[in-house]
């Protein structure tokens, strides 16, 4: 628990940082360029205390390295320059006045502690000393899938938006045309897949990890807040929903018209 603990301070020393830096840029949605960096932080003071680690350790912390820096870079890189995301005007103006002392625990802190919680299978994992076995493969083939659907998942939407002729248009092809969000199942199928790990160290308790990434993609900061408003925005978002899954991949649905008031449930 000490050591968990070490790993609540680092990552909430970094959102003071990256507080600051907020202030003197008003923009708090850099926060999502710190993110999958809190992670990363975390497990490298879990690897500094780890008093034996193993080729566990080694794996876990290459996956979690490999992960956290590119969906960081990619994020910082696609916000360049761009301003504030709307999802966080949304959360400044509801929060007024004082936004700027408020941002330090409303935002920061929040996803700090959320971001350490999540980080659970990463120390059960590195301070194992069990020998690598099959679960600790089928975690590995589980994150290694969801890095195919982030990475090329998000690929797919640089390329479709840097393309004039598809303003105004639905990516409904590659991996979005068999689910909404294919970087959100990504993301889940990542931590699904460091739960195993810290399972076949004997962690079972670590499954709360995925279990609350999960709930998050679904119900809270994923999926629910994307789309409460985008049919609205963009109509033809509405066949989008229709035809596809939100969530989970699977074969696209034919054509319906709207009236039957169907959606996509998954």
């Amino acid at each position: 628990m000490s050591v968990f603990l070490y790993g609540l301070f680092a990552i909430l020393l970094a959102g003071l940082l990256t507080w600051a830096l907020s202030l003197a840029k008003r923009d708090v949605s850099i926060v999502d360029s710190l993110w999958s960096l809190m992670f990363l932080l975390a497990a490298t003071v879990y690897l500094a205390t780890a008093p034996d680690p193993g080729s566990r350790a080694a794996l876990v912390m290459l996956m979690v390295a490999l992960w956290a820096i590119r969906l960081s870079a990619y994020i910082t890189w696609r916000n360049w320059g761009e301003g504030e995301d709307f999802r966080y005007q949304e959360i400044r103006a509801r929060n007024q006045p004082g936004f700027a002392i408020k941002s330090l625990y409303l935002v920061f802190g929040l996803q700090g502690v959320i971001a350490w919680l999540v980080s659970l299978p990463l120390l059960l994992a590195i301070h194992s000393t069990s020998p690598l076995g099959l679960i600790d493969a089928l975690g590995l083939t589980l994150w290694a899938i969801g890095m195919v659907f982030e990475v090329v998942g998000d690929w797919q939407l640089t390329r479709f938006k840097a393309d004039p002729g598809n303003r105004g248009q639905v990516l409904d092809r590659g991996l979005w045309r068999y689910t909404r969000h294919p970087n959100y199942f990504g993301n889940a199928c990542i931590w699904w897949g460091f739960a195993l790990m810290a399972l076949a160290a004997g962690g079972w308790w670590a499954l709360i990890s995925p279990l609350l990434m999960t709930f998050l993609l679904l119900k809270v900061s994923g999926v629910v807040l994307l789309e409460k408003d985008i049919s609205e925005r963009r109509p033809a978002y509405r066949d989008y929903i229709r035809q596809t899954n939100a969530f989970f991949p699977g074969p696209p649905r034919a054509p319906q018209p709207a009236s039957n008031g169907s959606e996509a449930r998954t």
